[in-house]
């Protein structure tokens, strides 16, 4: 048996496929997916597929950079921002980044590289929003916020903005090797 399915590759990377990416999200959800992770650093990107898949029947989880990302002691999601997501029916979810560890402490003092980056680096041939899909799913799975082992909608991006959006079976981060892309949906060529 074989299924044909359409693919969407995006000439640029970046925010200016966000739209196009809620529609694609939005097209798979009537197909019966129940369940979306949504990578969100400032909230832009998670407030407005928040707002706009708020009448779905879905559990929609919108995760964040960990605290102190960039800035010790900071959150780049304002709390008010935050709270306009749960209000429309999404779950935030801020933990640490599975491939911002404690490995990454050890690569900045000792300029080494270790495995969680090589995981990383893997990943990102794929682009970016492709890593990202993959450890959003995880961690919103190790919080207990999707359950193992379903199809899920992952959207992510580059910078700023979705580019990325893929369908993968999700897994705990403790089970990295039982995660499966199972289809593209949309994904920047370069």
């Amino acid at each position: 048996m074989k299924i044909e399915k359409k693919v969407i590759y995006f000439e640029k990377t970046g925010g200016e496929n966000t739209a196009a990416c809620l529609e694609i999200v939005r097209d798979a959800i009537n197909t019966g997916y129940k369940h979306i992770v949504i990578a969100s650093t400032t909230g832009e990107t998670g407030l407005l597929f928040s707002k706009a898949l708020k009448g779905f029947s879905i559990n929609m989880v919108v995760v964040t950079h960990s605290s102190g990302f960039k800035e010790p002691n900071t959150h780049e999601m304002p709390d008010n921002v935050r709270k306009n997501i749960e209000a429309h029916g999404a779950k935030v979810f801020t933990g640490t980044m599975l491939t911002h560890s404690i490995e990454t402490a050890f690569t900045t003092k000792f300029s080494g590289l270790y495995p969680t980056l090589i995981v990383a680096n893997t990943l990102r041939r794929f682009g970016e929003g492709s890593k990202v899909c993959c450890e959003i799913v995880m961690m919103a799975v190790d919080a207990g916020l999707i359950p193992e082992g379903e199809e899920v909608l992952a959207v992510a991006g580059t910078a700023r903005g979705a580019d990325t959006v893929l369908i993968l079976k999700s897994s705990a981060s403790k089970r990295f090797l039982d995660l499966r892309v199972l289809e593209i949906l949309a994904k920047p060529r370069v």
